[in-house]
C-alpha cells in the first residue's frame, strides 16, 4: 500500500515536472520575444482584435499554473487549467486550419517547428497527462485523508 502511493506521488511529480517544463518553455521564449508573438498573433484568424491580450494574458498563465503544479493544494487545479489551456488551443487550431486559408504559427522555440498535425497531437498528448495527473491526484489525495482519519 505505501509503495503504491509512493509510486503514484512519483508519477504526480513527473507529470508537474514535464508541464512545467513545456509551460516555462513556452512562457520564455514568447516574453523573450514578445514584439514577434504579438505580431503573429495580429495575423492570427479569429484572435487578431485581441493580440495585445492574449500576448500577455497566455504567458502569464503558462507561468502561474507552472508555478500552482508544485503546491499540493493548487495542483488539481492546475492540472484541470492545463487541460482547459491546451484543449482551448487545440480547438482553436482545429477551426482555424477547417476553416481558414492559412494559419501562421505563434508559437516559440523548438515548438514552432512542429507542422500542425505534430502540434495537435503534442497538445492532446499532454491533455492525457493532465488528465492522469488530475485521477493521480485525486487518488493520492483521497488515501492520505483515508490514513489520517484511521490513525
Amino acid at each position: 500500500m505505501r509503495w503504491n502511493r509512493n509510486f503514484r506521488g512519483l508519477l504526480v511529480k513527473t507529470v508537474s515536472l514535464l508541464f512545467t517544463v513545456l509551460f516555462v518553455y513556452t512562457a520564455v521564449s514568447k516574453l523573450m520575444h514578445l514584439d514577434i508573438f504579438e505580431m503573429r498573433l495580429e495575423r492570427m484568424p479569429y484572435i487578431s482584435p485581441y493580440a495585445s491580450l492574449i500576448s500577455w494574458v497566455v504567458p502569464f498563465l503558462e507561468l502561474v499554473i507552472a508555478g500552482l503544479l508544485w503546491f499540493r493544494r493548487y495542483q488539481i487545479i492546475a492540472f484541470y487549467a492545463s487541460f482547459i489551456l491546451l484543449g482551448v488551443f487545440t480547438i482553436y487550431i482545429i477551426i482555424v486550419l477547417r476553416y481558414s486559408e492559412s494559419i501562421p504559427c505563434s508559437c516559440g522555440g523548438v515548438i514552432s517547428a512542429l507542422g500542425w498535425k505534430d502540434h495537435i497531437l503534442l497538445n492532446i498528448s499532454f491533455m492525457f497527462l493532465a488528465l492522469l495527473g488530475i485521477l493521480w491526484s485525486k487518488k493520492q489525495y483521497n488515501m492520505q485523508t483515508h490514513q489520517n482519519t484511521v490513525q
